[in-house]
């Protein structure tokens, strides 16, 4: 929301975190002066998950409190909630959110913006799109299982992106705060509930190429999440339908139609 007297930013850069007390100093610094060095007013939003470690007191001298701040949640919520509160809390007329680890990806951003530009409403880093450059990559396994993933989500939720949970993503400030006012998904399937609701409000998706480099040591066990996942997807998709044909929803998509028209 606009501050008096405060610029409201050209872009929000909204970063979850949880435990990334070895690297989050980095990211956020790197983040802050690759922004700075853009000469557009811009803010970092860190949403420090209930981390165990030292995440938020290796943080404190980064924050000034204007172009650095720092949302804490009381207890572990997800990275759905995280994401959700720092896309709402943002103030920019862009608002991207990513991966605490994503900083190598910032030389995709322009492409990200130019599609905004040219009239999308959300831009989506994807590493399957074309122009995609993949620094590490992921295991064969963690690949299978990760194709898998979304291709369940895309077939429950009827989601055509591609790449739903690729950690960069770019919206407009009036796509994110309609479309992340209404999702509910907690967890990291949020990706999936939040790109088929702003689909069904009437925004316009494009998925961009990007640079991107897999982070080490992540897991995912298959077993563990299956069912979580399925329950909340077919949750997920009673909600986007009910949610997408609500009056107010209706509007929504009017207004988006008229924004369209505008820059035609």
């Amino acid at each position: 929301m606009p501050t008096p007297g405060v610029p409201t930013p050209w872009l929000s850069v909204v970063v979850p975190a949880y435990n990334e007390q070895a690297t989050i100093v980095e990211a956020v610094t790197t983040l802050r002066d690759w922004l700075r060095s853009r000469g557009r007013p811009y803010e970092v939003l860190v949403v420090d998950n209930a981390s165990e470690d030292a995440t938020a007191d290796r943080l404190a001298p980064v924050v000034d409190g204007a172009s650095v701040r720092l949302l804490s949640n009381e207890t572990n919520r997800g990275k759905g909630y995280s994401v959700r509160r720092g896309m709402l809390a943002a103030r920019g007329e862009l608002r991207l959110h990513c991966d605490a680890d994503c900083y190598p990806s910032l030389p995709s951003l322009p492409a990200l913006v130019a599609q905004i530009e040219a009239g999308a409403d959300v831009a989506v880093g994807s590493r399957l799109a074309a122009g995609a450059r993949l620094g590490r990559r992921q295991t064969l396994v963690r690949r299978v299982v990760g194709h898998s993933f979304v291709y369940l989500c895309r077939l429950v939720l009827r989601e055509r992106t591609r790449d739903l949970f690729c950690g960069f993503k770019l919206w407009r400030g009036a796509a994110a705060e309609a479309t992340f006012s209404r999702v509910s998904l907690q967890g990291w399937t949020f990706d999936a509930e939040a790109l088929a609701l702003a689909r069904g409000l009437g925004f316009t998706l494009r998925e961009v190429g990007i640079e991107w480099t897999d982070r080490e040591g992540s897991r995912l066990v298959m077993g563990r999440v299956l069912w979580p996942v399925v329950r909340d997807l077919w949750a997920a998709r009673r909600r986007v339908r009910r949610e997408c044909a609500s009056e107010e929803a209706i509007a929504v998509r009017a207004r988006a139609a008229a924004s369209a028209d505008s820059r035609s």
